[in-house]
């Protein structure tokens, strides 16, 4: 996720909304029971739900789907809380549980819908073994993803960390001297050019247009940091938000997720 999550974020990113309304009907009415607007980021949250439309799966479902796309990771859950939106699709639960023990609030987990994972980029070498002792390497800056890149780096062996490690202090060995640098997830594209690897949200990646061929590794299907469908309490229960998620993570999806992103992204079905 893109910024350090504190409730003074909460104040300030509202600015940074984008108000693109996708719909597969048009504008429906707030009472309109087969209606869904569902608040997400442009890659490749609100591409996925263009697709559920652009298919007819949600036309066939009897479901109008109304998407919101937001240029944040904070103002889509402000959102979804304050009714302007009934669900939205752009975090993982450890994110959504941040949320929730941040602002107070009770949203809820629908169920895992793809994978966005999280990568060691480089444009200094083609494989990990020549990444060089001393390496500088960027990192997310927000509390739960900077845990999921360290979580990572230890998985290959390049560093060890407590069990929960939320920031670079977590580091308990780094043999190889790298030098760590946290950096909002957003400029970690163009860190790239000044560092020797970075770690990218598969969505800051993608925008940027970097391609799997500067990978040294990325997160695997075994990963806990599924993108979610998320929701209200009141609405958990929903049938309009149950066929929505049967939309999210069905065959026709799945398959389109994987060709479209090469394979890239893991869809949850």
């Amino acid at each position: 996720m893109s910024h350090r999550f504190s409730r003074a974020a909460l104040a300030t990113t509202a600015a940074l909304a984008a108000t693109l309304a996708l719909s597969a009907c048009g504008a429906a009415s707030d009472d309109d029971e087969s209606t869904l607007s569902v608040g997400a980021t442009a890659v490749p949250a609100a591409e996925i739900l263009q697709f559920v439309i652009d298919s007819g799966q949600a036309e066939e479902a009897g479901l109008t789907i109304t998407v919101q796309e937001y240029a944040d990771y904070v103002t889509p859950n402000q959102a979804l809380s304050d009714g302007t939106n009934d669900a939205n699709l752009f975090q993982h639960e450890p994110y959504l549980n941040l949320y929730n023990s941040e602002s107070g609030d009770d949203l809820v987990a629908v169920g895992k819908v793809y994978l966005p994972p999280l990568a060691l980029y480089s444009k200094t070498v083609d494989d990990i073994a020549d990444l060089p002792d001393g390496a500088s390497i960027a990192l997310p800056n927000d509390a739960s993803n900077e845990s999921r890149a360290l979580l990572l780096l230890a998985a290959h062996g390049l560093i060890e960390t407590t069990d929960a490690p939320s920031t670079v202090a977590d580091i308990t060995a780094n043999p190889r001297g790298f030098e760590f640098s946290e950096i909002d997830a957003a400029s970690l594209p163009q860190a790239l050019d000044e560092k020797d690897a970075a770690i990218v949200n598969f969505s800051f990646a993608a925008a940027a247009g970097l391609s799997s061929d500067l990978q040294l590794f990325a997160e695997g299907a075994e990963s806990s940091y599924f993108n979610i469908l998320a929701t209200r309490a009141e609405l958990a229960d929903d049938p309009r938000v149950a066929t929505l998620y049967e939309l999210l993570t069905s065959e026709e999806t799945s398959a389109w997720i994987l060709e479209q992103y090469s394979g890239l992204v893991t869809p949850a079905a």
